[in-house]
């Protein structure tokens, strides 16, 4: 019963590693300092201003990226709903930073040439970040509605001119998780829960069986009972002793008790 109960763990646990996906590396956890502008001052354009998924550029020198979902932190993502995120650069150059724009793509996670979607372009006219200075930019996007749920990575970029050269910096390549609208229930999230029913059930058997075996081995055969009194001669069981010295002898005891 333990060889099955345990063949039956191992192909349920192996089952469950289908359904994981390859996660990315994310970002390391570095706090975000407020941005010198003012939301309103940035200068934001709008969505879809201008396409730069087809231009590749080069990071600048002395300058970082950082991202967090400050509201996302789990990084959940509802097909069709907006989600917000914060990009922190960090100009340690000698030239102002002119922020052209913060463009994102969807990949599927086991290869980025696979293309899923490209988000919105969020371009600015009004953004920058001076010389030894800090800033932080926001990018709202939203995944298609009809994308479905799953774990796929994404690929955010933020493209900045210094001196009238374009410069372009990957601030987040990791995983999002994306869930059907409205709710956080997936296909995924089901089964593993499905799979932790099934095994506290099988452990609760497998502790189940062990206990009724001990309780087995720690019976014990109950002990005959052993009565004491007087014995009796059965006169036909000593028949081969008449005559004998021990005849003799266990009449003479009889004769001396009366």
């Amino acid at each position: 019963m333990e060889i099955r109960v345990f063949c039956v763990l191992a192909l349920l646990l192996f089952s469950s590693s289908f359904l994981q996906v390859a996660r990315g590396q994310s970002d390391p956890a570095t706090e975000v300092v407020e941005g010198t502008e003012e939301a309103g001052d940035l200068g934001i354009v709008g969505d879809d201003v201008q396409d730069f998924s087809s231009e590749s550029y080069t990071p600048a020198a002395r300058v970082e990226t950082v991202c967090v979902f400050p509201k996302n932190p789990s990084k959940v993502v509802a097909a069709g709903e907006e989600c917000e995120l914060l990009v922190g650069m960090k100009n340690d150059g000698e030239s102002l930073l002119n922020i052209i724009a913060i463009q994102a793509t969807v990949h599927l996670p086991f290869d980025h040439r696979y293309l899923v979607q490209n988000l919105s372009v969020q371009a600015f006219n009004n953004a920058t970040v001076p010389p030894s200075a800090q800033a932080t930019f926001p990018y709202i996007f939203a995944v298609s509605k009809f994308m479905q749920p799953g774990s796929f990575d994404l690929v955010g970029t933020i493209i900045y001119e210094i001196d009238q050269n374009a410069y372009q910096n990957v601030f987040y390549n990791g995983t999002i998780e994306v869930t059907e609208p409205g709710g956080l229930l997936s296909v995924e999230s089901v089964f593993l829960f499905c799979l932790a029913v099934a095994l506290l059930s099988l452990l609760g058997f497998w502790i189940r069986g062990q206990i009724q075996n001990l309780s087995k081995k720690t019976k014990r055969a109950p002990k005959s009972k052993v009565e004491v009194g007087t014995a009796t001669i059965d006169a036909s069981t000593d028949e081969w002793l008449q005559g004998t010295a021990y005849s003799r002898s266990q009449a003479n005891k009889l004769k001396k008790k009366k």
